[in-house]
């Protein structure tokens, strides 16, 4: 089986700054880290080749330090790792960037299973893997809470709908992005960190996608359209309350009137 996993490196920070005339993150030099729905991720495409057998893939995209994510997999089982890195994917919306990934995925050969996590903590559209699924014209579910069988033409899972579960059988080949909990992700091994330590990672540039047609990535390729981003407002104000409780109760109350929060 050849399973891919799709990870994002994000900001390990709130306090990260905007290009106010684009609208999109300044993401480098900010301090980063692999995003935590990526880890159930890597753990699920991870059990799938325990249970069956094969290979996993890991695959980014992102600005030439996003290697350290691809680094980290190493260290938790992956058997390859690739980044799709080029100027010309600067700006790319959730549309130019799932394009983007699917076009890099139809580079690695015929993939059985791709697993992305839930969403991402920087953007939380949790839009790019239905739409790498539907760029590739492959089926694909979301919310998946459990892998109940895996057999030789799909998977059989359990998808959470919110007021119920659902299962589906879902053939090979296809996406599924999974929620947090539907494994136990692994710790990173030393031993594998030095094992790995020299494992080439391929870098892919925008000129070896099979389209080539610029509007597709980048700001060219996004048609989202961002009136206004701005960082949140940190605060330090505070109010103490002294009395009794009974007093206290009132005065917190009507703070929370004045606020609007009631």
């Amino acid at each position: 089986m050849k399973i891919l996993v799709c990870i994002k490196q994000v900001p390990n920070t709130t306090k990260v700054d905007i290009d106010e005339e684009t609208g999109v993150l300044k993401r480098d030099g900010a301090d980063t880290k692999l995003n935590p729905y990526d880890l159930f991720a890597l753990e699920t495409a991870l059990w799938l080749k325990e249970e069956r057998g094969g290979t996993v893939t890991a695959l980014t995209m992102g600005p030439p330090q996003a290697t350290a994510i691809l680094k980290e997999a190493f260290m938790m089982g992956v058997d390859e790792g690739a980044l799709l890195s080029d100027q010309a994917f600067a700006g790319s919306d959730v549309l130019a960037t799932s394009y983007a990934m699917s076009q890099g995925i139809s580079l690695m050969g015929d993939v059985d299973v791709i697993v992305c996590g839930k969403q991402t903590t920087d953007g939380d559209t949790a839009q790019v893997g239905p739409e790498i699924a539907e760029a590739l014209d492959i089926p694909h579910a979301t919310n998946v809470t459990k892998i109940i069988d895996v057999g030789d033409q799909g998977l059989r899972i359990e998808v959470e709908m919110g007021d119920s579960l659902e299962l589906q059988d879902i053939p090979f080949p296809c996406l599924i992005t999974v929620d947090a909990d539907i494994f136990v992700p692994r710790l990173p091994s030393y031993k594998r960190k030095i094992a790995t330590a020299q494992r080439e990672i391929r870098t892919i540039k925008c000129s070896e996608l099979p389209d080539q047609d610029p509007n597709r990535y980048g700001l060219s390729g996004s048609p989202t359209q961002v009136e206004r981003i701005f960082p949140p407002e940190s605060s330090t104000q505070k109010v103490m309350i002294k009395g009794t409780g009974d007093e206290a109760a009132v005065v917190f109350y009507e703070k929370l009137k004045e606020l609007k929060f009631l």
